[in-house]
């Protein structure tokens, strides 16, 4: 099991230029988790993509319904004191601590590209094409 982020999702749901490195991840760990928070952060992805015409609603919806089959029963609350703390400690913002914070509580990885929390956290997360190498 690994964590990933929304833009993790993102890339596995609709076509674009790391959809292909998102693939191989699957394929190496196909047990995925996130908080409750990706779903959020994932329809604001797909309103953004409607809006731009890069996306049709239908197809916007039916990405949140993979989504969900994605995750199936691995999608974990987390706890405000540990996701503030590693906020405060590494100057990322509290939504990008739920991730970390979900993937120390269940002691496995989080798969993200976002440059910030690799710095930050680099015991815990993983750049997907170097998740995909080891």
């Amino acid at each position: 099991m690994i964590v990933v982020d929304t833009n993790v999702l993102a890339n596995a749901l609709v076509p674009g230029e790391a959809s292909s490195t998102v693939r191989r991840v699957f394929i190496r760990d196909p047990e995925w988790a996130a908080p409750p928070l990706a779903r959020s952060e994932l329809r604001n992805v797909l309103l953004g993509c409607v809006r731009r015409g890069e996306l049709a609603l239908e197809d916007a919806v039916a990405a949140m319904d993979g989504l969900v089959l994605a995750l199936g029963d691995r999608e974990f609350e987390v706890v405000s004191g540990p996701v503030l703390s590693l906020a405060v400690v590494s100057g990322c913002t509290a939504y990008d601590c739920e991730f970390v914070a979900l993937a120390k509580r269940l002691g496995v990885r989080l798969v993200t590209f976002d440059r910030q929390v690799l710095k930050a956290f680099p015991r815990i997360a993983i750049a997907p094409e170097v998740f995909v190498a080891e």
